[in-house]
């Protein structure tokens, strides 16, 4: 925020934070978290099993899956909702860390409905497959759901609901808002929605961010207010300064997807993965 004069600072207050009187203080803006968090040492064996793909583990480094799912606060006796796991990079982790006390569902696009990309299908498969070794991952469920019309189980069943890079594609498809309220609507009274997705510059229009898979906070924040949630905090644990998020083909320019010519990949290789925002919302 600009220093200006008090008087200009007043309307800016109040856009942020709502009305204040005289006798009340603005609230302060829900804190931004740093790296250093507390977590517990099963959720580290988690993510240190060799069990887990050799090549997931490599992406530790961009991901940072230890603290990322320490700032979202999940426990091991929670039931939590992973949304679309793809290939199930966070299932090695989430489902063997709560099979003992808690309870690991991996929502996925529905097989019984027909025309999808066939890499959904495919995908749907492998996660099934890899949850078949129950001394590993115990009991997952695998939740299939309509992505025009997202429903991912009874209301107030959930503790978490995780989405990894997940929310520009709803946005893309314009179904964002029905995700949103599903995930609002499937927790518990308390519960926490963990967000995480490429970072747009503050500013950027709508349509860039369709194009080029990043989003702007402050769209991620309307979008969970509008369904309800309240922001509770923010963390940089997955920011890469390095990301200017301008590049040829959007953020599948970078790893992993690759989508650039061959010539370039020392460039993007120096770069990494995307710049991330990473944010936790609150059901009231």
């Amino acid at each position: 925020m600009k220093r200006l004069l008090l008087a200009a600072l007043v309307p800016a207050l109040l856009l942020a934070h709502g009305p204040i009187d005289a006798q009340t203080k603005a609230k302060p803006a829900p804190k931004s978290v740093a790296s250093a968090i507390a977590v517990d040492s099963a959720l580290q064996a988690a993510v240190d099993s060799t069990s887990r793909d050799a090549k997931n583990r490599l992406r530790d480094q961009y991901r940072h899956p230890v603290q990322t799912l320490a700032f979202f606060g999940v426990k091991p006796t929670q039931t939590v909702i992973e949304i679309t796991p793809g290939g199930g990079w966070y299932s090695e982790i989430l489902a063997p860390y709560l099979k003992d006390g808690g309870h690991y569902v991996a929502a996925v696009y529905d097989d019984a409905i027909a025309g999808q990309p066939e890499y959904r299908y495919r995908q749907n498969k492998a996660l099934r497959e890899k949850f078949a070794n129950a001394d590993v991952y115990g009991k997952p469920v695998v939740h299939g759901f309509d992505p025009k019309a997202p429903n991912f189980g009874p209301a107030g069943s959930a503790d978490v609901v995780l989405t990894f890079r997940n929310a520009h594609n709803w946005v893309d498809d314009g179904t964002a808002d029905a995700y949103f309220k599903a995930f609002f609507d499937v927790l518990k009274p308390g519960g926490t929605l963990g967000v995480e997705d490429h970072r747009a510059k503050p500013g950027t229009d709508l349509e860039k961010m369709k194009t080029s898979g990043y989003l702007t906070e402050a769209l991620v924040i309307e979008l969970a207010q509008k369904a309800g949630f309240k922001l509770q905090a923010k963390s940089e644990i997955n920011a890469n300064p390095k990301d200017t998020a301008d590049h040829p083909n959007g953020v599948w320019t970078l790893p992993p997807t690759n989508q650039h010519d061959a010539k370039d990949d020392a460039k993007y290789k120096a770069i990494g993965e995307s710049d991330r925002l990473t944010m936790r919302f609150v059901k009231p």
